[in-house]
């Protein structure tokens, strides 16, 4: 997935100019692009912007629930911090009866689909896209960056990819996924947020590209 950062918002009904949708982090994509560091002790940070994020309550027990999964063809979660996933969509727990639906799909067609799903059972069906951005961290140094300011224990032996789990990283409140054992982290902080998270992290990576002392 190519990474964006500027996308062209609806045109009005007037004849006037259309609006641009700025992300988060767009002010800092250069700053953390300069951050990034190679070799044995790489980490980069990056942001994906304008993901779909919904919200989805439901009784995992309904029929509601069979068609959801149905929907987009991928079972809900089941387990505290576990995530699953399928094409464009990923699945996070975040309670008993509630997860966050992260997707590269188009966010009108991918709420209408869950909508339609749930209709007739208990729950709800909330487009929180322009709530959160999503930064990714990944590199060999990147779970260390983490660990100064994440209270989680992350060795793999504790938490490992296709778990998620909502943490705190320096002040800021993230829900934290592991992507995959690169590692790859994906971190979706609140947007008035990220600024402060991506200059925290991009201030941890700071020493990875400085000679190791040994």
């Amino acid at each position: 997935m190519a990474e964006p950062t500027i996308d062209a918002g609806t045109a009005g009904t007037g004849a006037g100019p259309m609006a641009l949708r700025t992300s988060p982090l767009a002010h800092l994509e250069e700053r953390m692009r300069a951050a990034a560091v190679t070799g044995a002790r790489g980490v980069a940070l990056i942001e994906w912007p304008f993901l779909t994020m919904v919200n989805l309550r439901v009784d995992p027990a309904s029929e509601g629930a069979d068609r959801v999964e149905k929907a987009l063809g991928v079972p809900l979660p089941q387990r505290c911090g576990h995530t699953t996933t399928s094409g464009p969509h990923t699945v996070v727990w975040l309670g008993p009866d509630e997860w966050l639906v992260v997707s590269r799909a188009e966010g009108a067609t991918v709420g209408a689909e869950l909508r339609e799903a749930v209709a007739g059972a208990p729950g709800s069906v909330v487009d929180v896209s322009a709530n959160r951005t999503t930064l990714e961290l990944s590199g060999p140094a990147a779970r260390q960056v983490l660990e100064k300011g994440c209270p989680l224990d992350l060795h793999p032996r504790a938490f490992g990819p296709g778990q998620a789990v909502s943490t705190t990283v320096g002040p800021v409140a993230v829900l934290l996924w592991q992507v995959d054992d690169t590692p790859t982290y994906r971190l979706f902080p609140r947007s008035s947020f990220a600024d402060y998270l991506a200059r925290w992290l991009i201030d941890a990576m700071s020493e990875y590209g400085a000679d190791e002392v040994v």
